[in-house]
């Protein structure tokens, strides 16, 4: 059986029993060193009581079913800032904030996310052009062009 395939199983199930709909799973890897890390997220965000039923839930079946042979440690987390969007309904609960998005051609570009469609991002940039005031464009950038969105983190 695959390990993954099975923790994204059980994962949904525990999310379907807790009956928080807007839960949704980001990624579950089993690294080579052992570790089994799965990322959890919310629309209205995730807490620390929602990961620990996760993670007692996923370890239980785990073990009685027992589908790792070897040694492993069990992480279940919310993604952090440090971590890139990877799915549409990461851009969804991030409209508003501040993005670094890295281009497939190898540029930057930041700017604060308006929308997000099925295909694109929109993000308003301010452009500064040499003797002159910024300007704030809209722009609308394919989802296919970017490699990796963080959310910027303000201090203002």
């Amino acid at each position: 059986m695959n390990i993954e395939k099975r923790v994204v199983e059980l994962v949904a199930e525990k999310i379907a029993e807790i009956e928080r709909p807007d839960l949704f799973l980001v990624s579950a890897k089993l690294l080579p060193n052992g570790k089994l890390m799965i990322l959890v997220d919310g629309d209205n965000g995730i807490g620390i009581a929602e990961c620990a039923q996760i993670s007692r839930y996923v370890g239980f079946k785990l073990e009685e079913e027992d589908v790792i042979k070897t040694a492993y440690n069990l992480e279940v987390s919310s993604p952090g800032l440090d971590f890139p969007l990877t799915m549409t309904r990461q851009y969804t609960k991030n409209i508003g904030r501040d993005l670094a998005i890295k281009m497939a051609d190898g540029t930057k570009r930041e700017g604060t996310l308006t929308a997000i469609t099925e295909d694109a991002v929109m993000i308003e940039e301010k452009i500064k052009e040499k003797g002159k005031k910024a300007a704030v464009i809209e722009s609308v950038i394919p989802i296919k062009q970017i490699t990796e969105t963080k959310v910027l983190i303000s201090f203002k």
